[in-house]
């Protein structure tokens, strides 16, 4: 009797282990067949192209977010530097400066806007939210001192590639985005730097009890974050064919619930980098659903709101039921 009691026990933690690792997925297909009975247009392929390019986009901004959120660490300035990074992009274009001057320029930027965030946090010991919640507020302000809060248009044809070519028939950003992730996968997972990052947002007092270097690699956390969002900034520019000073307002919310989503926790030290693809396709595929059924966008916000609580309480579920 308690050899099957065992076995019904050792069941359930192997299921709850491969929801907690791939329920994600799961969910994205079962949704997507569900809200495929509602909106005909889902499965088009022009409308799959769209969520496709838009998921990438998402996605890219959710990267750098993943990384700090692992650490244990959040982020709240991602929508104002990837605002600052998209108007020096495209200010440096305008004044005639060749596009590697330009790309160099907005990630620069970034990662001086990640370095000072990961200075702040790991070396003057000071709560990211804090941090992070100033530094917004600072790269706001500059990007509307640098462009009169008025956007500033790519005229480069070349500067578009990033979000407007394609490549074998696909937009660009998709592949971008493919790249970024295949890069941060191997990174996490057959690096030293991977391996430190899970074990500072696992438990940052027995990190450094192991020797682990926390303070320099929460820098360079914060650093490559910045870097990412530079990046991010680029691509959404070059897609709109121009850098909106107000492009970034709340995408920092967005890559939040991305990464949640993407099963990520909070508390950091357990997540996997893929997966924030995953929540990112989850989170555009209710949004392009609700769109196509005309739903009011004050409802959209509270239905997005309601699936992240839901997914935190998920995670929090499967979480303690694994460890039982």
């Amino acid at each position: 009797m308690s050899m099957t009691l065992s076995n019904a026990q050792t069941n359930r933690m192997t299921v709850f282990r491969f929801l907690r690792s791939y329920g994600q997925i799961a969910v994205l297909v079962i949704l997507a067949l569900i809200l495929s009975l509602f909106t005909p247009r889902m499965f088009t392929e022009v409308n799959l192209m769209n969520l496709a390019r838009q998921t990438s986009i998402i996605a890219l901004v959710a990267a750098g977010q993943t990384l700090i959120i692992l650490t244990g660490a959040i982020d709240l300035s991602v929508g104002a530097v990837l605002a600052l990074c998209a108007v020096i992009f495209a200010g440096l274009l305008q004044s005639g400066y060749d596009l590697p001057v330009a790309l160099a320029g907005a990630l620069f930027v970034g990662a001086l806007a990640g370095l000072v965030n990961g200075v702040m946090v790991a070396r003057f010991r000071l709560a990211s939210f804090v941090v992070t919640l100033a530094t917004l507020s600072v790269a706001k302000g500059l990007t509307l001192l640098y462009t009169g809060a008025s956007p500033i248009a790519i005229t480069s044809e070349i500067a578009l590639v990033f979000g407007q070519a394609r490549w074998f028939g696909i937009p660009a950003p998709i592949w971008l985005a493919i790249g970024v992730y295949a890069l941060l996968w191997f990174v996490m997972r057959a690096t030293i730097f991977g391996r430190y990052v899970y074990a500072i947002g696992g438990n940052e007092e027995a990190a450094i009890l192991a020797a682990v270097p926390v303070t320099r690699y929460k820098i360079y956390v914060f650093l490559l974050a910045g870097v990412l969002t530079g990046f991010a900034g680029v691509v959404l520019a070059s897609r709109l064919g121009s850098a909106v000073p107000t492009a970034g307002d709340g995408m920092e919310l967005v890559a939040i619930t991305a990464v949640v989503l993407g099963g990520t926790s909070l508390l950091g030290g357990e997540g996997r980098i893929w997966a924030t693809i995953v929540g990112a396709a989850l989170l555009n595929l209710i949004s392009n659903a609700l769109n196509l059924l005309n739903v009011n966008s004050y409802y959209q916000a509270v239905a997005t709101g309601c699936i992240v609580a839901i997914a935190v309480l998920a995670d929090r579920y499967l979480r303690s039921s694994t460890r039982k």
